[in-house]
């Protein structure tokens, strides 16, 4: 017997042939996850990217009921981390804590085996955090003019403390250096160089604020300025840099990502999740003691925000002289 079947009717089955993937992938964002979750963080404990990624990871595992596992892999300026994750399978089950230097990282390396924006898929942002500038309370400077007029008396003889090249503190004392005219002596960190900072052995630093917060209000450290276009809430009286450096600006953000070709159901699963924790009121409280601010933005959003910011810190490089390695 020959089967025959009408235009309609293979059109139907084509149909629904074609919507099998889409219904497959949909079907495994309704069962994910499974097991526990991987965030692969590019800084040892204690940085903010760490600091910002033990909360965000509690807040997904209770909304996924699946645990979100930290994972500090520090070293080559996040450079390690995020080619773990971009080599992990696209499943979901491996993550990446997005953050400034992974954007600085594309113009301060010449050769990298990935490209950032090409295989991390943009999942969540987190939260923006304002930077301080800090020295030793026994420093003669009190305030950013002041540093700046003993820096420009006494060149190279000012140690700037960093979490290593590409890290946010030295973004925000390259871009300071810059506009300010003077000539400033990087120390990069592979650990915590707060110690150092807190015994003066480094005078300045440009730290996120979140990580030095509890020692500028002990009174370890003094405050010359906060590195946001913004003054802190979380530091009352301390200005912004930009008072004395007109246009001086920088941030420190933190995101979520994931190897490219995850699926977009999952993508938009994990972005509901990250978004919906950063609405809570406490967590928004929590973000807000540490000087930060959330950042609620599509995958879209976040894709566009870290293009720009990309192409923001090459400029500043650039202007900066710094080669890229």
């Amino acid at each position: 017997m020959r089967l025959e079947l009408s235009r309609r009717q293979f059109l139907d089955i084509a149909a629904g042939i074609a919507a099998l993937p889409a219904c497959s992938h949909a079907a495994w964002a309704l069962d994910y996850p499974a097991r526990p979750v991987r965030l692969i963080v590019g800084f040892p404990a204690g940085s903010l990217s760490d600091v910002l990624a033990r909360p965000v990871a509690q807040w997904m595992s209770q909304r996924l009921g699946e645990q979100v596992i930290v994972d500090d892999r520090p070293g080559a300026d996040a450079n390690i981390a995020t080619e773990a994750v971009v080599r992990a399978a696209p499943d979901g089950y491996t993550l990446l804590l997005v953050s400034l230097p992974n954007a600085v990282n594309a113009s301060l390396y010449k050769s990298l085996d990935f490209d950032f924006i090409r295989d991390i898929a943009p999942v969540a942002s987190i939260a923006r955090s304002t930077g301080v500038m800090v020295v030793a309370p026994s420093f003669p400077a009190k305030t950013v003019p002041e540093f700046i007029a003993y820096a420009k008396a006494n060149p190279g003889k000012i140690n700037m403390a960093s979490a290593g090249t590409g890290s946010f503190p030295f973004c925000a004392g390259e871009l300071f250096k810059f506009m300010a005219g003077v000539d400033l002596v990087h120390v990069p960190y592979r650990g915590s160089y707060v110690p150092d900072l807190l015994a003066g052995r480094v005078q300045v630093s440009f730290p996120p604020l979140p990580v030095v917060i509890a020692q500028i209000r002990a009174g370890k450290l003094a405050a010359l300025g906060v590195t946001g276009a913004t003054s802190s809430k979380a530091l009352p009286g301390v200005p912004t840099i930009d008072e004395s450096l007109p246009g001086y600006e920088a941030s420190v953000w933190n995101g979520v990502g994931a190897p490219k070709n995850t699926s977009a159901a999952i993508v938009d699963k994990l972005n509901s999740v990250v978004n919906s924790a950063l609405a809570d009121p406490a967590h928004e409280a929590q973000l807000a003691d540490l000087g930060s601010a959330q950042m609620l933005m599509t995958p879209p959003e976040f894709g566009k925000f870290i293009a720009d910011e990309t192409a923001r810190w090459a400029k500043v490089l650039k202007f900066a002289q710094v080669k890229p390695e």
